[in-house]
Order: C-alpha cells, then sequence, then structure tokens
C-alpha cells in the first residue's frame, strides 16, 4: 500500500534502498537508464530495475505505472536538458552572426552541447547516449519517441540551415538531418568499433578528435548535397 510521503508499507524487502524520497526516485530512472541502455526496452524488466536501484517493484509501479511509462519518463529526463542547451546554442550563435550565419557553425551549436556531456564522463550520459541511438534504430516505436522528445528542436535546426542555404530544397535538408543524426549518435555511442578498425590509430573515446572533423563533415556534406541540387 502505497504511503503518503511516497513509500510503500513493505516495500523493501531486504535489499537497502539507494536513497529516499526524490533521491529514491532517481535511482530508480538511474537504475532503468543504465539497464535499457545496455538491453533495450524488451531486454529488461520491472523486476531487474528493481534489483538494480534496491526497492521493491510496488515502488516502481508506484512512482511511474507501467514499464513504457518508466522507460518514457527516463528518456524525458535528460532530453529536456538537451533541448533546452540546443536551443540557447543555435539562438546564441545566430545572434552572433546575423548576417553571416555559417552551415557549420548551426550544426556545432546544435551537436557540441551532447559533446560536451559525454566529454564529462558522468555514466549518466554515456548510458543515455547509448539509449538514444538505441531508440533511433528501433523500427517498430522509435521513430515516434524520437518525434515526441526531440522534433521541435529538430525543426528549428531545419529552419536555421534554410535561412543560411535559401536555395536549399527543404527536402534535402531533411535527408541531411537524416545522415547527421545517424553519425552523431553512433559516435556518442562510443562502440569502439573505430578502435578496432584503424588498430588503435583512432579512439571512439577521443571526443575532442570528433568535434575538430565531426561539425566539417556534416556541413561540408550537406553543402555538397545543396549544390548538386539532386
Amino acid at each position: 500500500m502505497a504511503r503518503a510521503d511516497g513509500q510503500t508499507t513493505g516495500a523493501i524487502r531486504g535489499r537497502r534502498p539507494k536513497g529516499q524520497g526524490p533521491d529514491l526516485r532517481q535511482a530508480i530512472l538511474d537504475a532503468a537508464e543504465s539497464l535499457f541502455s545496455r538491453h533495450g526496452f524488451y531486454g529488461v524488466t520491472v523486476r531487474q530495475v528493481a534489483t538494480e536501484a534496491g526497492v521493491d517493484t510496488a515502488l516502481i509501479h508506484y512512482y511511474f505505472g507501467s514499464k513504457r511509462e518508466l522507460f518514457d519518463e527516463v528518456f524525458a529526463r535528460r532530453a529536456e536538458i538537451l533541448n533546452t542547451a540546443r536551443l540557447e546554442a543555435m539562438r546564441a550563435y545566430v545572434r552572433e552572426h546575423a548576417g553571416d550565419i555559417r552551415v557549420e557553425g548551426i550544426i556545432e551549436a546544435f551537436i557540441d552541447p551532447l559533446i560536451e556531456r559525454s566529454m564529462t564522463n558522468e555514466e549518466g550520459w554515456k548510458n543515455y547516449f547509448r539509449l538514444v541511438a538505441l531508440v533511433n534504430n528501433t523500427p517498430a516505436w522509435g521513430g515516434e519517441t524520437m518525434h515526441r522528445f526531440f522534433d521541435p528542436v529538430v525543426q528549428e535546426l531545419i529552419e536555421m540551415l534554410k535561412a543560411a542555404l535559401p536555395d536549399a530544397e527543404i527536402r534535402d535538408l531533411y535527408w541531411c538531418y537524416q545522415f547527421l543524426t545517424g553519425a552523431m549518435m553512433l559516435t556518442l555511442s562510443e562502440t569502439g568499433r573505430i578502435d578496432q578498425l584503424s588498430d588503435g590509430l583512432c579512439r571512439s573515446t577521443d571526443l575532442q578528435s570528433v568535434r575538430t572533423r565531426l561539425y566539417a563533415w556534416c556541413a561540408s556534406g550537406l553543402e555538397e548535397v545543396v549544390r548538386r541540387k539532386p
């Protein structure tokens, strides 16, 4: 039975919870984020999340309801932070470079808030970016989830790119965003693939090297697509 303070009668049996109140709620979200990022939505049970967080499953249902509602809460928590940071960075770039807006500058403002957070090496952000990459490649409902949490910021990115490239066809900008987000999320997943492929010459954790290449690569590709007018 749930109590008014957010605990449940007999909810914690023999396990030490990792916090109380709001901290306990965050501990559940952290545990779910870590598990979902490694095993995906279908590979994780509520019981596994409860074990990871050190609570009873009843407490998870009390705070979040169903597993999908828990998943959405995990996804939304950091999406809100990223959306705010991206919009601030993109709008600041446009204000500071009025009359001389460049594609690469817009793309840098859009991606760099993610790179900066990953460079802190905070486990939560590393897990979250891997989770977003998984969702972005989930045919059944990944597109709908990305749409709900990220589309307003992406649409503003498209509008800024259109302002920088007034002759561009809007469908080309959407296609180029598709390619950009694939490169961005693979990079942030830090799978170690490039480490093996390059025999150690490149490291997926070397995000400073990513910074000096990714923005230019995305911008040049987009500008070339617009120039060719497919």
